[in-house]
């Protein structure tokens, strides 16, 4: 069975308070010079080859129900 995941992240011009606060969080374990943004990450099983009219469909599905596109982006990749 091949896997296809889906990264969703907020875009660059929104505010990430999960990803402040874990920045802060590292800051004070003594983890300088880091700044995290949090995002969500699905894992999908394909039956089947992850063809390029599969990996359409996946991103349809991505931009109806697993990312809210105006405020997310989101990226669509086979896995190896």
């Amino acid at each position: 069975m091949a896997r296809v995941i889906v990264d969703v992240m907020p875009k660059p011009e929104i505010l990430d308070p999960q990803g402040k606060a874990v920045t802060g969080a590292l800051r004070r374990l003594g983890f300088s010079g880091l700044a995290v943004r949090q995002g969500k990450r699905f894992e999908i099983e394909v039956d089947g080859d992850v063809t390029p009219e599969r990996l359409d469909d996946i991103r349809r599905a991505a931009e109806t129900l697993l990312a809210n596109t105006v405020i997310e982006s989101f990226d669509v990749r086979a896995e190896q």
